[in-house]
């Protein structure tokens, strides 16, 4: 008898009429030989093979170079469960519309099965993905971003308890490229672009926007956050989760390197984008990578900003989009030495040095194995994953935010991750300084209603009898002349060591009106042109500044409310609510609740106000795949 994986893989050939059928197997020799085939077909190009050992350039299709989220949709039963913060698509009408574009397009190609496991082999929180692709360098791609083959198979083992994930490249049009996600099914949908994660199903589609949903519905959290361990001299190691939007070094310090001024400390890459966490028996939040790999914007790495970086993409990796030098090395605006002359261009197209045009496309990616970092964790591979002491917010702000302030409470450090924001730089946008507010950085992300995702937030603090302290970040202060006043970078370990000091219950923290910042002198800054005064202006708090922040938290939220989708209030009054309303001329402090005597944002109270959806019931139904 067939499996239910054998029997959806027949139902999607009849549907697109591929010429031939791979079953993956994620062995090296199936690499190789899927190597040898883009090689000869133009999907891959050689590189240096000396200088970069099984290395290789892919160049894709001009129009296709970047996640597209305003053709990305959740296509859930209920409108409102998708919520205004989402493109939302009747799941019947995605089907017609999109199953049309389908139909037949992967003749004359071969369509992959990718079986994959996102989480370490034998971990409970492990899960099981299979992708069909006709795409060959989705296949490659997806055998270094996640468990790919034979493991996947084995854990899978017949059941019908896997995340479905249909791929076709289509004829790369932007006029018929969609990405559609079916949460009640734990289906993929993804047409018209060969590009990282509108093809690579298994990082935003699954491990984000699916998972989110699967969190809600199982009691735990997926989110767009990085995961380091901090080890000190006398051994002991403190792991932080920590989610930013983009531009603020993410990746950077997930594989942050100590200074010699931090003789001792080592710090731990566990992962760079994404962590399922879950509570663990002893009361605590653990967490797991659920990727195998890397999937890194190559301009602007370099020994300096990312040494752990540098090192993991020299061997067995795939780049995507960057620019080539005369022998064969891949290149990029910020990489190490002095501009050549001459690059191939990432469209392939001669390039010389002084030329108004990028060689490397500013998005353009290496995808290289996470094992292949020297700052990987012990315990990546760890099937309960790792204890999580602290999660870290953090933006890029020129003025308001200090340089770390910690949450009084879990309900409020909830509020500081919804209330997470950025300012423009040059590279982003036209307008320089414009903030952006991205909620936990997972605005493009959530899979369901933003005002439930706060709500599911704020039950997790209930679940977990010790949940990790919360903290806010901002390495990016600025002084009147528009300098940066903190070194960065490496620098940033004397801030986790005062979070690791703060989560040990040793570190000195003074309250203030947002949130508890470090007492003088409880942030080593020996060795650095860091003196009193700066340190007054990186942890200084204005009135000013947050009455307007405030007042951008409101507006932010007011302008979600009503249109966008039924309910859509509840997000306003999450984020309003017992929150922005306390940065109030004369307010001293946040409320002190008389029964513990500890302050706190009762945000539960906006909670219970806001009724968030309980998620779809046993009766709903959404129309079949083939229907």
């Amino acid at each position: 008898m067939s499996t239910p994986l054998e029997r959806w893989v027949d139902e999607v050939a009849r549907h697109t009429r591929p010429q031939d059928i791979s079953w993956c197997d994620g062995s090296e020799a199936e690499n190789e030989r899927l190597v040898r085939e883009m090689l000869a077909s133009g999907t891959l190009h050689e590189l240096n093979q000396t200088k970069y050992p099984n290395c290789h350039l892919h160049r894709s299709d001009p129009s296709d170079v970047a996640r597209t989220e305003h053709l990305t949709f959740i296509c859930s039963c209920a409108r409102d469960d998708s919520g205004p913060t989402n493109n939302w698509m009747d799941p019947r009408q995605a089907k017609e519309k999109v199953g049309a574009l389908f139909r037949g397009a992967m003749q004359g190609r071969t369509m992959y099965v990718v079986p994959y496991l996102m989480g370490p082999v034998g971990s409970p929180f492990s899960k099981v993905g299979v992708e069909l692709t006709d795409s060959p360098y989705v296949a490659a791609s997806m055998r270094i971003m996640t468990r790919m083959g034979a493991a996947a198979m084995k854990e899978l083992d017949g059941r019908d308890d896997f995340v479905k994930g249909l791929h076709s490249l289509g004829d790369l049009s932007p006029e018929r490229r969609f990405i559609l996600h079916f949460p009640e099914e734990k289906l993929i949908w993804s047409v018209g672009s060969g590009y990282g994660g509108n093809a690579l199903l298994g990082k935003k589609c699954f491990a984000l926007r699916i998972a989110s949903v699967q969190a809600r519905e199982e009691g735990w959290l997926a989110e767009h956050m990085l995961i380091v361990g901090v080890e000190s001299p006398e051994g002991e190691t403190h792991y932080i989760a920590a989610a930013f939007p983009s531009a603020c070094g993410k990746t950077n310090l997930a594989m942050l390197v100590p200074p010699p001024s931090q003789q001792g400390w080592k710090v731990w890459t566990v992962g760079d984008d994404i962590a399922w966490m879950r509570p663990g028996p002893d009361g605590r939040l653990w967490a797991i990578n659920p990727e195998a790999g890397f999937f890194g914007v190559a301009p602007g790495t370099s020994s300096k900003t990312n040494p752990n970086a540098m090192a993991t993409l020299r061997k067995n990796s795939i780049f995507t989009n960057v620019a080539v030098t005369e022998d064969g090395c891949p290149w990029w605006e910020g990489i190490d030495g002095p501009v050549p002359e001459r690059l191939t261009d990432w469209r392939g197209r001669p390039w010389q040095k002084g030329s108004s045009e990028k060689a490397a496309h500013p998005n353009s990616r290496f995808t290289a194995p996470a094992r292949q970092c020297p700052s990987i964790s012990p315990r990546f591979e760890d099937p309960q994953g790792v204890p999580i002491s602290a999660v870290m917010f953090g933006g890029r702000r020129a003025r308001t935010a200090p340089l770390v302030l910690q949450a009084f409470d879990w309900n409020h450090g909830v509020f500081v991750g919804a209330s997470v924001a950025s300012e423009t730089t040059a590279a982003q946008s036209g307008a320089v300084g414009v903030v952006r507010r991205d909620p936990m950085a997972m605005l493009p992300f959530c899979g369901y209603n933003m005002a439930d995702y706060f709500g599911h937030w704020l039950e997790m603090g209930k679940a977990v009898e010790r949940p990790p302290a919360i903290f806010h970040v901002n390495w990016f202060r600025q002084n009147a002349d528009g300098r940066f006043i903190w070194p960065g970078f490496g620098e940033n370990l004397r801030v986790l060591r005062w979070i690791v000091a703060r989560c040990k219950g040793v570190g000195a923290g003074t309250e203030s009106p947002i949130g508890l910042l470090p007492a003088r002198g409880a942030i080593d800054t020996s060795g650095l042109a860091v003196d009193g005064r700066t340190m007054e202006e990186l942890l200084s708090v204005s009135k000013d500044d947050w009455r307007r922040e405030a007042a951008g938290i409101g507006e932010t939220a007011a302008g979600r409310d009503g249109a966008a989708a039924p309910g859509a209030g509840r997000a306003a009054r999450l984020t309003r609510a017992r929150g922005a309303q306390r940065w109030t001329p004369g307010w001293s402090g946040p409320p002190r609740d008389r029964a513990s005597g500890r302050h706190g944002y009762r945000i539960d109270h906006a909670l219970a106000a806001g009724h968030p959806h309980p998620g779809p019931s046993p009766g709903d139904r959404c129309p079949s795949m083939s229907s």
